[in-house]
Order: C-alpha cells, then structure tokens, then sequence
C-alpha cells in the first residue's frame, strides 16, 4: 500500500488524506505542531521542517512526499527530493516562496503583473516610490500570506511609517515594492498537471477577500469564455516552465479587462474547495493522483458552486445543511481571531437557484454581508 506524506498538518492535509481514502492510499505527515488538525485522520510526525532527524523518520515511512504548506523551507524539500519522490518540485516551491522570484518569472513568461521593485535598503524604498508611484503596497517577499507582511502607502508620506513597520525583515525574508492594483475582481485558476504532463484546469473562480482572508469563490466566474481562455494559458505557460506535478492555483486581478497575476500558491487552494462537491474530480483527488502518476480526474464542473469560508469561529451548521446542494465542512479546530475553521458549499444546477439558496442561508446565519456579493454576481434572479 502507497504512503503519502504531508510536509504541513492543517486543513488542506487532511483534505487530502480524506479524498486519497477511496483510492486505497496512507498518508503521513508532518508538522511542528502536535495538535495540527490533519493528525485526527493520519499518523504524524512532530518537529520543525528544518530538523534532519524528524524528515529523515518522515522520509523513512513514505513513498512520495507533497506539501499542503508553502512556506516549508525549500532546503527541506530538496534535502527530501534526495531521499524520495517530492512533488511539487523544490524549485516551484521555492519561486513560490519569494514574491520577487514570483514576480521575475511571471515578467519572463510574458504574463502581466503590476509594476514591482525589489526593497533592500530604505532610500530603496524612496526610488522605487518614485518609479511605481503611489498607491503601492510594501510586502515581505517571503512568508507573507493572507493578507500578512503587508503595508499599503497610499503617499509617499507613509514610507517611514512603512519601513518602521517592515523595514527590519529586508535583512532577512527581503521586500518587495507592487503597485497597486485597481481592480474589477479577483480571479483564480486552480489547475493540476501530471507527472506525464498531462494539463488540466477547473473552470475560472471569482474570489472575495475580506481583511486579506478568503471569505467566498463561486464558480464558474461569470467571465466570457475569452477572458477564461486568457487565464487558463497563463496557468498552463506557467506550469509547463516550472515543471509542475500537482495542483496549484493562479491568483489573478482582472482590470479593464485585462488579467494581471497576483501570486502562485503551489498546493492545492482554499478558492479550489469547492471542487469538493462541485466538480467531476475534486483538486485534491487531482493532486494526489497527479504526484502518485496516474491518470488525472475529468475537471468539468456540476452545475455552479459557491464556498464560503468560517474564519474565527464555526456557525451553526443547520442551515447550511438544510439546503440540497449544502455540504459542511467542519476542519477540528478550535475557534481563534483570523482562523480558518471550517467552510461550506453551496451548489445547485442553475445560478438562480444558488443565489435564492445563498441568500436563504446569509438570512440564517446573520451572514447578509458575506454572501452579498457573490448573489449579486449572479445577477438578477427571474
């Protein structure tokens, strides 16, 4: 029986080991912390990602090993890669965990990005402003996420405000200057490649951010199929350069049209969760069967789907699971400020029904705010 293992123990862990279940696999994983929630469904081991004698246990007792966590030293993952199969790469790994890398390669490809500057200094900081101009948004270019290690400078007033407030990590995980970016919607592609090379990809997602955290995707984007064609060559170009085995997600800003990347997450994505009930094959069947080589999953959707996200603390789950197209998703945690707890998908067979379902739960759960915007890009019910 295979074993795969997990460099990361949280909710996407276990996801994974959830879905690997029907294809007779075992999973293994690893984190630095003992109460990681992906340890509820599969054996771990306990210790930080750059102990050699912990991943030398962890490489011992698997076949193939993957990631649910980005910022997974990328050493690590070539230490491992030495040991056994790793997918993806540590080199994807590591051009995902440096925004400047992310930018370069992006830039490279002749896919679009906002204008960006690497920030080492604080007079560097002063050229760059003047280059970009104002807004921009200073970020670290390592181990930011979810809204993290960001200061947005709306005038070139605010960069010592800026740099006091970031400026110590340029010695260390490095800045990045971006422009800001005014746009329409955030788009994503959730794509999977095989280790033959085979490429798919789920259709366009439309996502909404609340204080940096994912709060809803619906699929498909209301998007023409141009735009959504745009997207998916981006997705493939960049796999194909990267080499990439598994899923991965393409994070997107659509301004006047035009599709601007915003970053690669190489795992499987919180705006993929709801391929879960909403696709043929769901993003982490497609991850586990690309790294293990075997044939990838058909991506065709199942009428429209929408996730919303439970940061902080869980609902009440009645009436999401009062709905016929309503599945729970409870992640074990315990409820914390900022924390992903859990999520929900809402699907149905045409866009009027999801939005009338939508707005039936946001009424019961006192969430209005949150589905709002995904009913309105639904568009006006009959």
């Amino acid at each position: 029986m295979t074993t795969v293992g997990i460099l990361g123990g949280g909710q996407l862990a276990r996801m994974l080991a959830l879905s690997g279940a029907p294809l007779g696999l075992r999973f293994l994983v690893m984190d630095s912390a003992d109460d990681a929630c992906a340890g509820q469904f599969a054996p771990m081991v306990v210790g930080d990602y750059t102990d050699q004698a912990a991943l030398a246990e962890f490489a011992s007792k698997i076949d193939v090993a993957t990631f649910d966590f980005e910022n997974v030293p990328a050493e690590s993952g070539q230490w491992l890669a030495e040991r056994v199969p790793v997918f993806p790469s540590p080199r994807a790994l590591g051009v995902a965990q440096d925004r400047l890398a992310e930018k370069t390669l992006f830039r490279e490809l002749g896919i679009p990005v906002p204008e960006f500057a690497d920030v080492a200094t604080r007079a560097a900081l002063d050229a760059a402003i003047a280059a970009i101009g104002t807004p921009c948004i200073l970020k670290t270019r390592r181990l930011g996420y979810d809204g993290k290690g960001q200061f947005r400078i709306k005038t070139p007033a605010d960069a010592d405000a800026a740099w006091a407030a970031l400026g110590a990590q340029a010695a260390t995980v490095g800045l990045i200057l971006e422009g800001f970016v005014r746009f329409e919607r955030e788009l994503s592609v959730v794509a999977v490649r095989g280790r033959d090379g085979e490429f798919r990809a789920w259709p366009l997602t439309e996502n909404w951010h609340v204080d940096g955290v994912l709060s809803a995707s619906l699929a498909p984007a209301q998007a023409d199929e141009a735009l959504a064609r745009t997207a998916h060559a981006h997705a493939r170009k960049l796999a194909e350069a990267l080499d990439y085995v598994g899923v991965f997600a393409l994070e997107l800003f659509c301004r006047d049209g035009e599709l601007l990347a915003n970053e690669l997450a190489p795992r499987v994505h919180n705006s993929g969760h709801w391929t879960i009930e909403g696709s043929e094959t769901s993003q982490f069947q497609n991850h586990l069967r690309a790294v293990l080589g075997l044939p990838l999953g058909d991506t065709r959707m199942l009428g429209h789907a929408c996730m919303l996200n439970w940061i902080g603390e869980m609902p009440a789950a009645e009436a999401v699971l009062r709905e016929a197209g309503g599945h729970w998703h409870d992640y074990g945690k315990s409820s914390r400020d900022g924390r992903k707890v859990g999520h929900a998908t809402l699907r149905a067979d045409a866009q009027d029904e999801l939005a009338t379902a939508l707005a039936r739960v946001g009424a019961a759960l006192g969430r209005q705010a949150q589905v709002a915007p995904v009913i309105e890009a639904l568009g006006p019910r009959p």
